[in-house]
C-alpha cells in the first residue's frame, strides 16, 4: 500500500471516529431531555407558543403549555395541578403562592410587561385617544373577568380613571379570561373589547381593526412574573425554561407582541 493511500485510510479512520464521539457525547444530552408542564395566562399565549418552540428546538426538553385567566390556574394550583411553572398575568398571584407555600422560595421574576389595548375589529372605529368611548356609538365592551385576570381589572381603573365606569356597566360584558373577552370582539358579540396588545399586535403594528393602546399611567403595571412550583423542583425541563425566558432570543419574540421585558427577581 503506497503511502499516500495509508494517510487517506488513516483520514477516513479519524473522521469516523471523531464521528462516534460527537454521537457519544451527544447521547447523554438527549436522554437528559425531560418535560416542564406550565400553566400560562391567556394573554401570552401567542408568544409562549413561538417560545416553546424555540425552546425544544434550543435545548431538546418540550414545553407541555395549559392556558387560561391567571385566578383560574391559581385555584387549579391550590387544588394540587401538577404544573412545574406558572406565568402569571400579574405580580399578586406568584407572590400570593410563595406567601402560601405554594410556590419556591426565590424564582419568582417579572418575564414581561404587559400593555392594555381597546380594540375593534373594525377599521377606524377607535381613536387614537379612545374617544370612542365617550360617544357611545356601541352597544357591548367586553373585559376580561376583573376578578380573574390582572386586564379584566385594569380595564375597570381605565374606565374608572376616564369616570365612565358608572356609565358604561350596563354595557361591560365579561370573558372568563383575556382571551375570551377578545373573541366577543373579534366575532362581532361585542363591538369593543378591553384587551391585551399581545393579541392584536404584530410586527409592531396593530394588525386588523384598530385601536387605542390605553397610557401605562391610566391602570397598575401589568407586571407579569414567572415562578417555579413545587412539582418542578429539580426538574431540568423546569429549570432550562425559567433560564430560557431570560435568554435574548425569547425577550426577542416576547418584545414583538408589545411587551415590555422588565427581567430579573421580582420584588420580595
Amino acid at each position: 500500500m503506497s503511502k499516500p493511500d495509508h494517510k487517506a485510510r488513516m483520514r477516513r479512520y479519524a473522521l469516523h471516529a471523531m464521528a462516534a464521539a460527537a454521537l457519544i457525547l451527544a447521547l447523554p444530552t438527549r436522554l437528559a431531555a425531560a418535560e416542564v408542564s406550565v400553566a400560562v395566562a391567556a394573554n401570552f399565549t401567542a408568544p409562549m407558543k413561538l417560545i416553546a418552540q424555540g425552546f425544544a428546538r434550543d435545548t431538546g426538553h418540550q414545553a407541555s403549555l395549559a392556558f387560561g385567566a391567571t385566578g383560574q390556574l391559581y385555584a387549579q394550583i391550590r387544588n394540587g395541578a401538577p404544573f412545574a411553572i406558572l406565568l402569571s398575568a400579574d405580580e399578586a398571584t406568584p407572590i400570593k403562592l410563595d406567601q402560601e407555600g405554594l410556590a419556591v422560595a426565590g424564582s419568582r421574576f417579572t418575564y414581561a410587561t404587559g400593555r392594555l389595548v381597546l380594540w375593534s375589529r373594525t377599521p377606524g372605529f377607535v381613536d387614537d385617544r379612545g374617544e370612542v368611548l365617550n360617544g357611545g356609538a356601541f352597544n357591548r365592551l367586553a373585559i376580561a373577568h376583573p376578578k380573574l385576570a390582572p386586564y379584566g381589572q385594569a380595564a375597570l381603573q381605565t374606565l374608572d380613571r376616564m369616570s365612565l365606569r358608572e356609565r358604561i356597566a350596563p354595557r361591560i360584558v365579561e370573558g372568563s379570561n383575556i382571551a375570551q373577552a377578545y373573541q366577543f370582539a373579534a366575532t362581532g358579540n361585542a363591538q369593543l373589547a378591553f384587551v391585551a396588545l399581545s393579541q392584536v399586535y404584530e410586527n409592531g403594528r396593530v394588525k386588523a381593526g384598530s385601536a387605542w393602546v390605553v397610557p401605562a399611567s391610566m391602570h397598575a403595571p401589568i407586571r407579569q412574573d414567572a415562578v417555579l412550583l413545587p412539582p418542578g423542583r429539580g426538574n431540568a425541563a423546569a429549570a432550562a425554561l425559567l433560564k430560557y425566558l431570560q435568554s435574548e432570543a425569547a425577550k426577542t419574540i416576547i418584545r414583538a407582541y408589545g411587551y415590555e421585558v422588565q427581567l430579573g427577581p421580582g420584588s420580595n
